[in-house]
């Protein structure tokens, strides 16, 4: 994916996500708003390691003088960081959400847990 098609995957997801947090408290909002952004960074990049894990596997061979070894793929230890953090962020962003109706909290969950509405 090239870095227009990042930028414009990251919009959609910052959009999809004000929207199901819309409801968030006014004096918190800044600080979910940039919570927000990193969330759909970190989506978006997720997305682009596991294309590239399907691809490339989880290890690779590696070959020091003669031997040959497998050691595993670099975005595989990107990907672990990664998605670590984005479940920091996302029960952070969820705790900022309002006591709302068991339907509108499920609506939320399923977009952070699928990554779509």
């Amino acid at each position: 994916m090239d870095r227009l098609q990042k930028e414009e995957l990251i919009k959609r997801e910052i959009q999809e996500l004000t929207e199901l947090l819309s409801n968030i408290e006014d004096d918190i909002k800044p600080f979910a708003n940039r919570l927000i952004q990193q969330c759909a960074f970190m989506q978006v990049t997720l997305q682009e390691l596991q294309e590239t894990l399907n691809e490339d596997g989880s290890v690779e061979l590696y070959t020091n003088g003669k031997q040959n070894m497998l050691k595993e793929h670099p975005a595989s230890k990107t990907y672990n960081t990664m998605i670590k953090n984005y479940n920091s962020l996302i029960k952070q962003l969820i705790d900022m959400v309002p006591e709302t109706t068991a339907e509108e909290k499920d609506e939320l969950l399923d977009f952070l847990g699928n990554g779509k509405k």
